[in-house]
């Protein structure tokens, strides 16, 4: 029968239960009043009535600190336990009636002035417990006092509904710490997805200045094949010129070595004629000064870079900016925006200028005889 008290006794307020109700799914059991007042404190700002909360919410086992959800009766929505309530019935009346009344102790604390008298009053002027001489004759004869069980029920009370609101704030600091740690998660979570976003805009950027750089390359190979294509034709036609003169000077070394006077003078007319012409070098032409000069594709950053050193993160009159450029492009030039998408803006605009004029690219090479 001892283990069976043991059995029925409230976590809470350490006595038998009264109205026991069982928490769903662990099956521990609370008395109700229990129940509500751990329930109050863990939801001080839920809306109440009469003394109970009348709103659902969440509830905390005592015991195995289980979790339940409540519908909107809180507490009292809860399943009382009627065997739990039957079975302290039948414990109350066979074995509380049956039970001799347990004798006084004898170690009992004995008042330290007057030795020989008990300790059956609390002084509640100086909140301890002491004797009925000490109250007639002694030190606490002008004190106010109240029978020594009478403080004892109030305090066990006042210690079971501390206890109570001590669970309920741990419940309560418990889901504090839940929701920061859950806090914690969707912090990293939004950074690693805004990270992820950044990387992105920043890839596009690139791609965006690879092409360009592609385009302009281009710009700047076809004006060197050009180039190149044209001096390699002007030295083969020099070097066509140069052979011809070598056979002449060849001829003219072999005439000279003629002993005959009159087939010296036949051969010598023609020589004169072939030198004259291979001397004249006005059909070919002349490359001017400065024609391997490739300034003209030369380039600047200076605006782009500063523009690019002004990217930072858009705010919502940055967004409301893009969208009325994306309807009017045209007036995008005269509007003034900070941000990425100023910056990206500006860098998309002056590309374009950073190429040579188409006319520049087939300048063709003077000539001069």
């Amino acid at each position: 029968m001892d283990s069976l008290e043991k059995q029925l006794i409230c976590p809470i307020c350490l006595e038998m239960f009264t109205k026991p109700v069982v928490i769903l799914p662990c099956q521990h059991n609370l008395c109700r009043k229990c129940a509500n007042d751990i329930f109050q404190s863990s939801n001080p700002y839920l809306p109440t009535r009469g003394g109970s909360v009348t709103s659902g919410g969440r509830f905390r086992c005592p015991s195995c600190r289980h979790e339940v959800v409540l519908d909107r009766h809180g507490v009292y929505g809860l399943q009382r336990n009627l065997l739990v309530e039957n079975i302290i019935d039948m414990y109350k009346q066979e074995y509380i009636s049956s039970r001799p009344s347990p004798e006084r102790k004898d170690d009992q604390p004995m008042c330290e002035v007057h030795e020989d008298e008990k300790i059956n009053i609390y002084c509640l002027t100086c909140s301890v417990p002491t004797c009925s001489m000490c109250k007639v004759f002694g030190s606490h004869k002008d004190c106010e006092v109240a029978p020594l069980n009478s403080i004892y029920q109030t305090q066990k009370t006042e210690l079971t509904d501390g206890i109570a609101m001590m669970v309920g704030n741990n419940d309560r600091i418990q889901g504090i710490i839940s929701q920061l740690e859950e806090t914690c998660r969707t912090i990293e979570e939004n950074g690693r997805r805004q990270k992820s976003n950044v990387c992105e805009k920043f890839d596009h950027l690139y791609a965006i200045l690879e092409d360009r750089k592609s385009e302009m390359n281009l710009k700047v190979n076809a004006e060197q094949e050009e180039k190149l294509n044209y001096l390699r034709g002007l030295t083969r036609k020099y070097g066509d010129h140069l052979e011809t003169m070598t056979k002449i000077m060849e001829t003219g070394i072999q005439t000279l070595e003629e002993p005959e006077m009159a087939v010296f003078l036949q051969n010598s007319k023609p020589l004169f004629q072939k030198i004259a012409e291979a001397s004249n070098t006005s059909h070919l032409e002349r490359v001017e000064r400065g024609y391997e000069n490739m300034d003209l594709y030369s380039v600047s950053f200076k605006r782009e870079a500063r523009a690019l050193r002004s990217i930072d993160f858009t705010r919502d009159d940055d967004e409301e900016e893009e969208d009325e450029e994306a309807i009017d492009v045209d007036d995008r030039a005269g509007q003034t925006a900070s941000g990425e998408a100023d910056a990206l803006g500006q860098l998309y605009e002056t590309l374009p200028t950073l190429l040579p004029p188409q006319t520049l690219s087939t300048r063709k090479p003077a000539t001069s005889s």
